[in-house]
């Protein structure tokens, strides 16, 4: 096989914690407060790559970003040494102190939009980090997304990592959550679906914020050279913003030519799938699974995020695997629906079930924690090696997590000095076992 798909997973980060700080997000709002495991989180990520590895499929990791972010906090007034403006921040501004302690970066979906070289004009890889400027503790991501974008892909005659786009509310974007890519096989071209929940130009009223913008859709299809003719531009329903999806891949999932899809996921499913199938004319033809609401009603679908499952061709099946979080399972209309499914005919033949409690309690879900880049075997061969899963790097980064993460954490914990010493020096042992250099954090460059 000449061009595959790999998953980048986000490694959980060790001040994993549960603020509630997405608005929208239902279970982050639900488990705001909780004590979480960051020890836990990461082991159970880990594992979740490793089953993917184990079965054959091309495993990558992006890692944490520094938080708690003292750049950040420095920048708006915090001085001393590292400790010292984090035990002031979680002293006098405990709001701002939550925002910059968020491990949200864990959620590599949101990192940024991807097309392959086989859809590009150029024939080069492109990334547009994404700017996620919606919410506080997102908005400081895009710059480190891009810095580690550029240590993995650093062949510059392959790949174009992008800056996020401008940190005006006209250009949210909040990355490949809200992009599905179609295809006959992961190196044939293919139709890449941009989807958005507002016109920036419009005025929004609604129960949530509608956080992907078309004009950051229609920014992203510009800069990466998209053929047109293979770009489906569509509008999320208002109905599943209002239900909590706020993002499309919380009632949506892609795979080849497979779209599985709620049947509120969209403004208007008919032409959606019109334009798709007008899209991949003379390439393949699309295969439609949509879910109707009187079998898995919107508000199971997202809190059992069915559709925040990886979609995967599996090594040695003919047909694809769910990957599926045990929130889906425990699901009654979602287990019902899934085993009516298989036991089908259609496309999609086996569900798997994996445990990423931690990650699900802030509102995240496998495919959260995954971002996919389609590879040809040249341009995989160019890929940092010290990000990519094996026995070994699986052995190191579970001792590594073991060594360093705490096994819970509190809200109060997070106001402990001590947190940030221990947070560095998990990363800075981090970048060596991944080969990302000794400058990689703001830390390390002083």
């Amino acid at each position: 096989m000449t061009t595959i798909e790999a998953n980048f997973d986000g490694l959980v980060g060790p001040t994993h914690n549960y603020a509630g700080l997405a608005e929208g997000n239902l279970a982050s709002a639900k488990n705001a407060g909780l004590v979480s495991a960051p020890r836990a989180g990461v082991l159970e990520g880990l594992a979740k790559a490793k089953r993917l590895a184990d079965a054959g499929l091309v495993q990558g990791f992006l890692p944490p970003h520094e938080r708690p972010f003292i750049p950040g906090l420095r920048a708006l007034g915090f001085t001393g040494s590292d400790a010292q403006v984090w035990e002031a921040a979680a002293r006098r501004a405990p709001v701002l102190a939550r925002n910059m302690a968020s491990a949200s970066p864990m959620w590599a979906a949101n990192a940024a939009t991807v097309s392959p070289s086989a859809d590009t004009a150029d024939g080069r890889l492109h990334f547009s980090a994404a700017n996620l400027l919606s919410t506080l503790h997102r908005s400081i991501e895009g710059p480190q997304t891009a810095r580690a974008l550029r240590a993995i892909f650093p062949d510059e005659t392959r790949f174009a990592v992008h800056d996020p786009l401008p940190m005006q509310a006209a250009f949210g974007d909040e990355g490949a959550a809200n992009h599905v890519r179609l295809c006959a096989e992961h190196g044939a071209p293919g139709v890449e679906l941009l989807v958005y929940g507002r016109d920036a130009f419009e005025h929004w009223q609604g129960r949530f914020p509608a956080r992907q913008t078309k004009q950051a859709c229609e920014a992203i299809a510009r800069r990466h050279g998209l053929d047109p003719e293979r770009t489906v531009i569509v509008r999320q329903s208002r109905a599943a913003i209002d239900a909590g999806a706020f993002h499309n891949d919380v009632v949506c999932v892609g795979n080849g030519p497979v779209l599985f899809f709620h049947e509120q996921a969209f403004d208007d499913t008919e032409a959606v799938t019109d334009a798709i199938r007008a899209s991949a004319k003379g390439l393949f033809d699309p295969v439609f699974v949509e879910v109707p609401e009187a079998e898995v009603p919107i508000g199971d679908a997202i809190t059992s995020y069915i559709f925040n499952s990886q979609l995967l061709s599996w090594p040695g099946e003919d047909r694809m695997v769910l990957l599926a979080p045990k929130e889906t399972e425990e699901t009654a209309s979602t287990r019902a629906y899934c085993e009516r499914m298989v036991a089908g005919n259609g496309p999609i033949g086996r569900v798997e079930y994996a445990d990423v409690r931690q990650s699900m309690r802030n509102g995240g879900g496998p495919a959260c924690l995954r971002l996919r880049v389609v590879l040809t075997k040249t341009e995989l061969a160019t890929v940092n090696p010290g990000v990519m899963l094996d026995d070994a790097l699986y052995a190191k980064l579970t001792a590594w997590a073991k060594k360093h993460y705490r096994e819970t954490l509190s809200p109060a914990d997070l106001a402990d000095p001590a947190l940030v010493g221990e947070s560095q020096r998990a990363l800075d042992e981090l970048t060596s076992i991944m080969g990302l250099g000794g400058d990689f954090y703001s830390f390390q460059r002083g």
